[in-house]
């Protein structure tokens, strides 16, 4: 997937600032979408941390020996959440990521990552939690956790709970180290970017 490139005229700024803007209405109408039909918190918790994770492959570049072939599948493993599993292959059937079907599998804690292009590890208990974090480091992966990172360090991208809704924050210095590029445009829309130039 080629990054897009920085705008260099007014119009083409306008587009892309468009662009994004209809990226967070089309989110923010799902999210209002889940809560008018879920009487669970837990539930609408799940339903939109799937919609992300379908998201933000859409705005990340894989190094290029990553897909073997144009047909192969963006691989998301899931672990330690059933649920969002469940949410994330309902809402992905039959879409796709910039052209490539989605697959979603379902881990348990110990099963091999290699492979995979996103991986969500749900909230564990610090010693697994490291051991994955360990074993993805150097993996042309998209990590996203819902740890703190200051304590757990390894995870790209980590979903938070600000007020009453789901954010997330980007550590760019995991995605460098996992040679992995994160568009401007997910960065715009992030609560934190870690790493970022001052």
């Amino acid at each position: 997937m080629n990054m897009p490139s920085t705008p260099s005229t007014p119009k083409q700024r306008k587009g892309a600032g468009g662009r994004l803007r209809s990226w967070a209405v089309r989110l923010l109408l799902c999210v209002f979408a889940i809560h008018a039909t879920a009487s669970q918190p837990e539930v609408v918790e799940y339903q939109i941390k799937a919609a992300f994770l379908y998201k933000f492959g859409a705005y990340i570049e894989w190094p290029e020996q990553t897909f073997s072939q144009a047909s192969s599948p963006v691989i998301i493993g899931v672990m330690g959440s059933d649920a969002v599993a469940d949410e994330l292959a309902q809402m992905s059937s039959g879409r796709n990521i910039n052209g490539r079907p989605v697959s979603v599998k379902k881990l348990n804690h110990g099963d091999p990552i290699k492979g995979l292009h996103i991986l969500f590890i749900a909230r564990t208990d610090p010693s697994r939690m490291a051991a994955t974090l360990t074993a993805a480091r150097g993996l042309p992966l998209l990590v996203v956790t819902e740890t703190d990172p200051t304590s757990m360090p390894g995870g790209v991208i980590n979903f938070v709970i600000d007020g009453e809704k789901v954010r997330f924050d980007v550590a760019l210095r995991s995605a460098e180290v996992n040679n992995i590029k994160l568009s401007a445009r997910l960065l715009t829309v992030a609560r934190k970017v870690i790493g970022a130039p001052s």
